[in-house]
């Protein structure tokens, strides 16, 4: 490197300002600096650092000749960590009309900044290239591609991809796993897990991460016991994400105190982790401890957030803590915590005061919420009017529940049964033939939890 390169890139690096920035860019177009690849790579970075990507995108574009690929990729890079949806693709159709041919470096950052942003057309677009080009089995561009298709939610193109794939490293298997959680196909997500072990792909971090949230999401306590084990036997540090990953999934398989001793083992904690344990406590209906570890986790300094607030409120409602879930959201209402109710905190207040037979008061805070009511708040209400025999308001948050999801059959099947219950034998008939005419039929739906070993199978006829 000649000491008049060493100087330039050290101009470059003391920059500060946007104005350094633009008095070195005159000097580029001046001293045609442009061609010397390592101090357009420092300039490129340089206006990174001050979030001047757009000057850099502008200049790139105004360069006669275009420039090399290494400079183009560079700015891709940058562009990968920003936040800027539109640019990367747009730098790409510049370098697609300037006949600069992009090599395996570029797809993998262009792929990433359209799957941040889930851009799934023009990703395919970049597919098509990446297929015309001949690098379709590099394996850095399909984990990217794989990427991209599970960001947005698409798994079929993402298993595609993956199907197709001459080698898979730890990043696919990851990928995978964790798209398949994101969308709810936790079965999906642990029969990928486990096809990962027979391929002998040693998981990382985050595929435990993932792989723990799929197995609270199905309720695969025994697999998440075996990624427990296996932490343990690896000696892997119990660190913030995968303690917390791993009390999250003690939680929603119904053993808390599993994930409490997690907790203990735990030398830092943070909210998430907190959150973790009030929300396993909440589903294990313990009210009273999920209030206690509330108390403990603000009188230990850590701020209660909106995930928090759920959690406890939860609790109370599954508890039957009425008196204390009223002092909890009242406190919530006047901005004790920082922050305003959001329409989970009203769902749970709802759903702790149709629960308790408190009908009267729940539809108040029902009608007094800046919010639409969602289909979970009618049913709350529904499920409490019922249990409580008030027909009046079962009536009206069926009809509600109707008005939501009018393609739901048991929401007509529960109404016509209602209006049975009242001896409204004329209505009851009215909604039969509705749902008649609409062609619905009465549906039988089951769910599914992993036990003991014990697949139990609960049948919920409408």
């Amino acid at each position: 490197m000649s000491s008049y390169t060493k100087r330039i890139i050290q101009l470059i690096n003391a920059s500060t300002s946007p104005s350094h920035i633009r008095q070195i860019q005159a000097q580029f177009i001046l001293r045609n600096l442009l061609k010397n690849h390592f101090i357009a790579h420092h300039f490129i970075n340089a206006c990174n650092s001050l979030g001047l990507l757009n000057d850099a995108h502008a200049f790139l574009l105004l360069s006669k000749p275009p420039p090399h690929v290494f400079l183009y990729n560079t700015l891709f890079r940058a562009f990968s960590h920003s936040k800027t949806p539109h640019l990367p693709f747009s730098l790409y159709a510049h370098m697609q009309c300037a006949s600069v041919l992009p090599n395996n470096y570029t797809f993998p950052f262009l792929l990433k900044s359209l799957a941040d942003f889930q851009l799934l057309q023009k990703g395919q677009i970049v597919q098509a290239h990446v297929l015309k080009l001949g690098h379709s089995h590099d394996i850095y561009i399909q984990n990217s591609l794989m990427n991209l298709y599970a960001s947005s939610g698409e798994m079929r193109l993402c298993r595609q991809v993956f199907d197709e794939m001459r080698n898979r490293d730890v990043v696919s298997w990851t990928i995978l796993i964790t798209g398949f959680r994101n969308v709810e196909k936790y079965d999906d997500a642990l029969i990928a897990f486990e096809q990962m072990q027979y391929a002998g792909v040693v998981p990382n971090r985050v595929t435990m991460v993932n792989a723990l949230a799929a197995c609270g999401g199905f309720g695969a306590f025994e697999v998440g016991v075996w990624i427990h084990d296996y932490i343990m036997k690896n000696r892997w540090e119990l660190d913030l994400i995968l303690g917390t990953a791993l009390i999250d999934m003690y939680g929603k398989c119904g053993r808390i105190e599993e994930g409490l001793k997690v907790f203990h083992s735990m030398e830092k904690k943070n909210n998430f982790t907190w959150n973790a344990v009030i929300n396993g406590l909440a589903l294990a209906k313990n009210g009273e401890q999920a209030i206690w570890w509330f108390n403990r986790m603000e009188q230990e300094g850590f701020k209660v957030d909106h995930v928090t607030l759920v959690g406890v409120l939860s609790a109370c409602s599954r508890s039957g803590l009425v008196d204390m879930g009223r002092k909890i959201f009242i406190s919530l209402v006047e901005g004790r915590y920082g922050f305003l109710p959001g329409v989970k905190h009203y769902a749970c207040m709802i759903d702790l005061l149709a629960r308790a037979g408190c009908l009267d008061d729940a539809f108040r805070v029902l009608q007094e919420m800046p919010f639409e009511p969602t289909k979970s708040i009618w049913g709350s209400m529904l499920a409490g009017c019922r249990a409580h025999g008030n027909l009046e308001l079962s009536e009206i948050s069926a009809k509600k529940l109707m008005e939501l999801e009018p393609s739901n059959s048991a929401y007509y099947v529960v109404l016509s049964n209602l209006y049975a219950d009242m001896g409204r034998w004329d209505d009851a008939e009215k909604v039969r033939t509705l749902m008649k005419e609409k062609g619905l039929k009465k549906d039988l739906g089951f769910s599914s939890v992993e036990w003991e070993s014990q697949e139990q199978v609960y049948e919920v006829l409408a």
